[in-house]
């Protein structure tokens, strides 16, 4: 193709499908027949850019062939990568080094911290903002805009009408700036959008001056940075040179061309650059900023003279040109015939929710993939969407790999740093370093097994309540693991593992950045070895941290503990980690910026809801909308266009398919408004686009035969296995739900308590019952109960949060309960025995308990006392067989099963440490005593005289029944009797029971 006078831009339509069709254009125009394409130099928007169109020339080379020099032009090494292309004496005496972006990160923080004084956000939130700053700085940078600008007249106008804390925020702004920027001088550097924007005017100047012999094309760029138009604006008038740009729309009327606004030229002169009218979200406006600043006219484009492998029908670029019409052009919708507005080849797919969108997105590819050759590739820029696709494809040993990559601290590597971090900040509580003992790769090799085996036990032991931070807790369970049938084993595990973890346990109040990730990289290494550093997240988190650590050892960053996790996450969640090669060759999953300029033969677009696709603008957290649009930063609808224009590139696909979702895991949400457009313009001809077949299959691929509504569970194991001891507090539970006792003293299965679990009533009457029989023990002195139970709590080690929202009420118990023993002994009643141990034989079965406390009073009567922590059982459910502990544990007194007490009781009294529905006369709201018995004007209970004989007969009857009969232990027997739900999963009742009963 001749060279014509006047700029060469060309524009290649998104249905021809911009990589295969570059390549096709550029093979005959530039090849030679000794070297190929070795003398063509290509810049492209981004690495992902060259590995497609390196993909493309392998296709379309037709053998071995020398590919052109391929330059990333964001590349802050551009001169190196140019070379002498660029200047033979090099561009570096003229543009200064980069700053690195990880100390500016950490050095704004501390300018910020300093300008904010009392109102700047602590550790994470500091960092978080330094972050943003640094970008909001950079996008002033890539316009070309400086400080002065900021502090121009104009500007320092619309500031002062604005709300005060924008003008407050502004100020933050420009003096954090100014003081970064007399650094950066100091040190000789400029920021990375400041060098870029150096070389493309070294570059631009030095091509001007000098045309090199050797051909430049530019492929692909859409940025429209002024810097970068200028030069893009030398290079296709370069002999030779070319500009060739993706889906401009040179079939686009010349009416809604000008419609779209100025686009960075001002309507007057010292006007804004960016109206207030302007269609900043459509698709094609910010390649008409990139011509506007390059000078040239959309008549002087022309269209590219080459077609890809995986072109679509030309109506297809005429079709997205109507589809994205403004809002006035959109008018006209109404007016085009059906053939204009029908997207042949485009399928809508409206899914439930995302998982069956993520389970019909994987039927689509996995059928596609029967055809030969036949090039699959799903676009999305929701990751999760993308992860569970990826999960499903491996039903069918589909393995595709997500180019978009996955955040560092979702890998393996950066979760097992993140561990060891929280592990430091929790101090060694459970949850994190149990998960941390068992990650995947700690502690792996032969040895593996027997780790696993330890890091089990401890998890058992440490189960319940958070107890104290460190490691003395810890150390406590160890021993106790030791003494059993485990030996030393587990201690000398334990003891390595304390030694590696212990530097984190030991970090100051405030400690420097770069000694934290010292101590946390030395850790992980020694727990899981070169294994944390050898794959491709290993090989990102050991960069990642060499960075952070040299930055924040020059910047002297530092921070407390307990706030080095979420800085850390914050931080790692920036590093992407990128699969290697390896997935299947013809399906491909990218993100938006990764599908840029890639063509597949059926393209998938998925998670079209708005706040994803588009994605919802971010406001810049210091700088106005006002000021930004005054310095002619585009505002944040210019990004929702580049979106739109992701979109448009791949309707171009011979097959499309556009798919959301009705919900997500928070609620509805709303279709992206793209879909509505294409919905709205498709009008009575969308019924023929919608994509069935797929969403069928997702909702059936799973649904196995009904199986057989579960029965209400009856076990009826044999004579000896019924043949069990009972105990005083599982007596209810056989005769309130007899499947749960079961399942506890035959089956022999008990439920676990989580990690970090809230304290349970099981665990408070634990406490209470130990400094019951610790202070009785003593001699119940008035006065030692307090102490006592501060002691055991102590002992037990319990986390300083839990004992502290429990100790007020427990305190106040604990008073009344001193209070309320000291006014019995004046009555003359006295303790006889607490948590003392008994049995009785009745019925041919061992009865065994544990009672609270027996006293005797004055009469001689035994008073069977019964502590609780929580409200006592109802006069109703005593007299209906459902509590029986009390009298059960009179029985055996009576039977003389307790040690040196002989008697048979007459009282039977619940002592509550809950609260008294009114407080008492010594103003304390906790405590009180009740006996289930029908006197002072109880209606329910079991009469005195009776107690013992009634408890007798239904202990007796529940003998004969299930422990010494053959009635089957029937789940949920009585189930308006609540407080057994320890076996609800076991026995399945959510399959046999529905909300309103059993199912029969």
């Amino acid at each position: 193709m001749p060279d014509r006078p006047g700029p060469r831009v060309y524009s290649i339509a998104a249905h021809r499908g911009f990589a295969d069709a570059l390549v096709a254009g550029l093979i005959p125009r530039y090849a030679d027949k000794d070297l190929g394409l070795a003398r063509l130099t290509l810049l492209l928007p981004n690495r992902r850019a060259v590995r497609i169109v390196t993909e493309a020339f392998v296709r379309l080379s037709g053998g071995g062939m020398l590919l052109p020099r391929m330059a990333v032009v964001g590349d802050l090494d551009l001169d190196e990568t140019l070379g002498p292309l660029l200047d033979p004496l090099g561009a570096g005496a003229e543009v200064p080094p980069a700053a690195d972006p990880v100390r500016r990160w950490l050095r704004l923080a501390e300018l910020l911290k300093a300008e904010m004084g009392r109102d700047a956000p602590k550790a994470s939130g500091l960092l978080r903002l330094a972050f943003e700053t640094g970008r909001t700085m950079d996008r002033l940078a890539v316009e070309g805009i400086e400080l002065g600008d900021l502090l121009d007249e104009r500007v320092a106008g619309i500031v002062g009408d604005l709300a005060g804390h924008w003008q407050a925020s502004t100020r933050t702004f420009a003096r954090v700036q100014a003081r970064w920027l007399a650094e950066l001088a100091a040190r000789g550097e400029v920021d990375a959008p400041v060098r870029r924007n150096l070389l493309f005017d070294h570059a631009a100047r030095r091509w001007r001056e000098t045309p090199p012999d050797q051909p430049i094309v530019a492929a692909g760029i859409t940025s429209a940075s002024p810097a970068l138009a200028r030069l893009l604006k030398v290079v296709s008038e370069l002999p030779g040179g070319a500009v060739i740009l993706p889906d401009l729309d040179l079939s686009l009327d010349s009416a809604v061309w000008d419609s779209l606004g100025s686009a960075g030229i001002p309507q007057e002169p010292g006007g804004p650059p960016f109206g207030p009218r302007d269609a900043l979200a459509h698709p094609q406006y910010h390649l008409k900023l990139l011509l506007n600043r390059m000078g040239v006219n959309r008549d002087e484009v022309d269209p590219w003279h080459r077609a890809g492998l995986g072109a679509a029908p030309p109506a297809r670029s005429k079709a997205i040109s109507n589809l994205f019409l403004p809002p006035e052009g959109s008018a006209g919708w109404v007016d085009l015939k059906a053939e204009q507005r029908r997207l042949s080849g485009v399928r809508l797919m409206e899914c439930a929710h995302p998982g069956e969108e993520a389970q019909a997105v994987a039927l689509l590819i996995r059928r596609a993939l029967d055809e030969p050759e036949k090039r699959i590739a799903l676009v999305t820029p929701d990751r999760g969407l993308a992860g569970r696709v990826v999960a499903h494809l491996k039903r069918w040993n589909v393995y595709a790999d997500d180019t978009a990559g996955a955040p560092l601290p979702q890998t393996p590597s950066g979760r097992a740093l993140l561990l060891l971090a929280e592990l430091a900040a929790s101090q060694a509580a459970p949850v994190p370093l149990l998960a941390l003992l068992t990650h995947p790769l700690v502690g792996a090799g032969e040895g593996r097994p027997r780790w696993l085996d330890n890091a089990r036990a401890l998890d058992l032991a440490l189960r319940g309540p958070r107890p104290q931070p460190g490691f003395g807790p810890i150390r406590a369970a160890i021993a106790k693991l030791a003494q059993r049938a485990r030996g030393e084993d587990i201690a000398a595990w334990w003891d390595g593992v304390e030694q590696v973890l212990a530097p984190l346990l030991d970090l100051p109040e405030e400690v420097p950045l770069a000694e934290a990730l010292d101590r946390l990289s030395a850790a992980g290494e020694a727990l899981c070895g070169a294994r944390l550093w050898g794959e491709a997240d290993g090989r990102a988190l050991a960069a990642w941290l060499e960075e952070l650590r040299e930055a924040a050892a020059e910047v002297g960053t530092s921070l407390a503990p307990r706030d080095l996790t979420r800085v850390l996450r914050d931080a790692m969640d920036r590093v992407s980690v990128r699969p290697p090669w390896g997935g299947h060759p013809r399906v491909a999953i990218y993100g938006l910026l990764e599908a840029r300029m890639s063509r597949a033969d059926l393209v998938i677009c998925a998670g079209l809801t708005e706040g994803s696709w588009p994605a919802a603008p971010s406001p810049e957290p210091l700088l106005p909308p006002a000021v930004l649009r005054a310095l002619g930063v585009p505002a944040g609808e210019f990004r929702i266009g580049l979106a739109a224009h992701d979109l448009a590139g791949a309707l171009g696909a011979p097959e499309v398919v556009l798919s959301w979702s009705q919900r997500n895991e928070g609620g509805p949400v709303i279709p992206s408004r793209f879909v509505l457009r294409v919905e709205a313009m498709l009008g009575e001809l969308a019924k023929d686009h919608r994509e069935t077949e797929a969403l069928e299959l997702a909702r059936t691929i799973d649904h196995a035969v009904q199986a057989p509504r579960y029965p209400q569970p009856k076990p009826e194991p044999s004579a000896q296995q019924r043949d069990v001891a009972l105990s005083v507090t599982a007596i209810d539970r056989l005769r309130g739900d007899p499947y749960q006792f079961y399942a506890s003293a035959i089956l022999r299965l008990k439920r676990l308590d989580p990690l970090d679990a809230e304290p349970s009533a099981a665990w408070q009457g634990t406490v209470v019952h130990a400094v019951m029989e610790r202070w009785h023990k003593a001699g119940g002195g008035p006065g030692e109960l307090i102490a006592i139970a501060q002691a055991e709590l102590a002992s037990m080690q319990a986390h300083p949060v839990t004992a502290r929202l429990w100790w007020p009420r427990l305190s106040r118990g604990l008073e009344w309960i001193d209070d309320e023993i000291t006014r019995a002994k004046a009555e003359g009643r006295v303790v006889l025995a607490s948590e003392i141990k008994g049995e009785m034989v009745l019925a041919g079965v061992r009865v065994h308990g544990r009672a609270d406390r027996i006293d005797r009073r004055a009469d001689g009567g035994l008073v069977m006392v019964d502590y609780k922590t929580g409200k006592p059982p109802s006069g109703k459910r005593v007299q209906d067989g459902f509590a029986l502990q009390l009298g059960t544990l009179g029985l055996i007194a009576a039977a003389r099963g307790f040690k040196d007490v002989d008697g048979t009781p007459d009282g039977f009294e619940y002592w509550s440490f809950s609260k008294r529905d009114k407080p008492g006369s010594d103003g304390n709201e906790f405590g009180f005593v009740s006996e289930p018995i029908p006197e002072n004007g109880k209606r329910s209970g079991i009469p005195r005289a009776e107690f013992l004989s009634e408890t007798e007969r239904y202990l007796t009857e529940a003998i004969a029944r299930w422990i010494k009969g053959d009635e089957p232990f029937v789940a949920r027997l009585n189930p308006d009797i609540g407080g057994f739900n320890d076996y609800d999963q076991l026995m399945r009742l959510d399959e046999w029971q529905g909300r309103g009963g059993e199912v029969e």
